[in-house]
């Protein structure tokens, strides 16, 4: 579907020289001299990165056809991770390589937003905070309780991140996708 720059709102898909992205940021600018133009800031929804780009007011894009999935994650072979479609039940395998980050977090049946674009993976979105149990870390002395200390910890997802020292192994927290910080103990 062509769209012109009326039509453009935060989070809106377009597509710019064959690649994917969202619209992050846009500002319609009405200056005395000369024609309006939209300011936007936009994501590739491929590489994550964001770019700055100015278009002449009633510019024409196309809209990115990316499909959304509600999708549960089932299981991981040696090169690749298993998900499946909360509405259909069929299966879809994707390669490590493509999952980026969520790799680390991903926990059987956690569920995940998928986006494909042109039939291909483009982007896999774990939510904010997952609860997993911790695997292994050194135990923390008697009267460790200085503010702010920290140590390494692996969890059962094979992720290693910095928690403070009164976690013990298995122990469940919560932790953001987003950052791969600890957030908090959950008591059992």
């Amino acid at each position: 579907m062509t769209l012109d720059t009326s039509q453009f709102r935060n989070g809106l898909k377009i597509e710019l020289d064959g690649e994917p992205y969202t619209i992050s940021y846009f500002q319609h600018v009405k200056p005395g001299k000369g024609g309006a133009f939209v300011r936007t800031k936009l994501k590739n929804l491929r590489s994550g990165r964001t770019i700055e780009k100015t278009f002449n007011a009633g510019h024409k894009v196309e809209e990115a056809e990316v499909a959304e999935l509600r999708m549960q994650y089932l299981y991981q072979d040696s090169e690749s991770a298993v998900f499946m479609d909360n509405k259909n039940y069929e299966q879809l395998t994707i390669p490590f390589d493509r999952l980026g980050p969520a790799r680390k977090f991903l926990k059987e049946n956690i569920e995940v937003e998928v986006s494909l674009y042109r039939g291909k993976v483009i982007q896999v979105e774990l939510p904010n905070f997952v609860v997993v149990e911790i695997a292994q870390t050194d135990p923390g002395m008697k009267g460790d309780t200085a503010s702010g200390a920290t140590k390494p910890a692996t969890l059962e997802t094979g992720a290693v991140l910095q928690v403070p020292l009164f976690i013990r192994e298995g122990d469940t927290v919560r932790v953001d996708t987003r950052s791969g910080e600890y957030v908090e103990r959950i008591n059992k």
